[in-house]
Order: C-alpha cells, then sequence, then structure tokens
C-alpha cells in the first residue's frame, strides 16, 4: 500500500487557518482559528498514520507529530 502525504495546519492566504495534505492542490479544510484546525489536523494524522506538521502564521513549521511509523523514533532517556 501507498503511504499516505503528511497533513500540514498552515495559514489561508484569505484569511484563517487549512488543513492540507502534501502536495494536494486544494484544502481538506478551511477554519477560523489554529486550534480548531489543528484537532482536524490531529484526527486525520492520527487516522491515516502520517506525520502532522504546523506551521505558525508566517508559514513557518513550528511544531512536528508523528502518529505513524517513525522512521527515527526518540530515544528513550528515563528507563
Amino acid at each position: 500500500m501507498a503511504r499516505q502525504p503528511n497533513i500540514h495546519v498552515a495559514p489561508n492566504p484569505h484569511g484563517g487557518w487549512e488543513v492540507r495534505r502534501e502536495g494536494a492542490s486544494r484544502p481538506v479544510s478551511t477554519h477560523r482559528t489554529q486550534a480548531a484546525a489543528d484537532r482536524r489536523a490531529r484526527a486525520l494524522a492520527r487516522r491515516d498514520r502520517v506525520e502532522l506538521v504546523i506551521h505558525d502564521r508566517h508559514g513557518r513549521i513550528r511544531n512536528k507529530d508523528s502518529f505513524g511509523h517513525d522512521p527515527f523514533p526518540p530515544r528513550d532517556r528515563v528507563h
């Protein structure tokens, strides 16, 4: 099965925020607030087991979360 494209939360040029799959020409959904877009994107990323990339209002990457196969998982520094 082909790997699903990652999901991005980014500012919409017309105002608000959009949830977009990597490489797609149209957004999956648009929202008034970044928090609402983040909730929708997390649900999609968790369902599809892909990486979620959250951008700030200037379009720069602010945060990343991986919900699927992570080729470089974090090391357990506690145990």
